[in-house]
């Protein structure tokens, strides 16, 4: 059994992967409609900087984010003066770090569901009078949902396995920004911490394979979608 004090870690956890997807989702919708469907200069370069936090070390994409939210920094220094807040040592600032990281894993699997959409039936919809928004909210949406919350699935079981842009970043404050992954490193730290870690660990590959096994049917699902239109 958990104690108060691990269960409080994870239901931390719980609430920095649900909170970063919620907040990425429109950016990464908004990112894979652009990169599949419009045409424009730059595309690859801006197709390159979205995965870029895919391949470069998570400690450069935290550090990265400390100059960006620092209170002298251009993000933080419009938080603290606009709203008197900052996200630094916060379990927001977690949550940035978990968005930061899931994003290329979730516009890869929504582009790819929206590429996957038969142009046949926007058409046909658009030759029947149907505008562009009733296209996208009735035809495009619909087919292309079960990638998109595939890919959403996906982006928080990243998000559950982030550490080192969030260690970088907001540090490992227990009780506030110290996520399954940061506990864990503190528990290997701590003599005797053994059982803790096992603890953990299970919770946390427990949590990130039910997410994948979710992700994994809706892709399969999807599939099955496209193939029956």
């Amino acid at each position: 059994m958990l104690t108060p004090t691990e269960w409080q870690i994870v239901a931390l956890s719980l609430r920095v992967g649900l909170v970063a997807m919620a907040v990425t989702l429109p950016l990464a919708f908004a990112l894979a409609w652009l990169l599949a469907r419009v045409r424009f200069p730059g595309k690859l370069l801006v197709d390159a900087v979205v995965h870029l936090p895919l391949v470069v070390p998570p400690v450069v994409t935290g550090w990265v984010l400390l100059i960006l939210f620092a209170p002298t920094g251009p993000i933080g220094h419009w938080l603290d003066h606009a709203f008197g807040v900052t996200v630094l040592f916060r379990w927001t600032g977690a949550a940035i770090a978990a968005g930061v990281m899931a994003l290329p894993l979730m516009v890869r699997a929504m582009r790819l569901s929206i590429e996957a959409v038969d142009r046949r039936l926007e058409n046909a919809a658009r030759t029947l009078g149907a505008g562009r928004w009733r296209v996208f909210r009735t035809i495009t949406l619909p087919l292309s949902l079960p990638g998109v919350a595939a890919g959403l699935v996906l982006g928080f079981a990243r998000g559950l396995g982030e550490f080192g842009a969030t260690i970088t970043f907001v540090s490992n404050v227990p009780g506030e920004t110290q996520t399954l992954p940061l506990a864990i490193y503190s528990a290997l730290q701590q003599p005797g911490g053994d059982a803790l870690v096992w603890r953990l660990s299970a919770i946390s590959v427990a949590l990130s394979l039910a997410a994948l096994i979710v992700s994994e049917l809706l892709i399969r699902r999807a599939g099955r979608g496209q193939g029956g239109v």
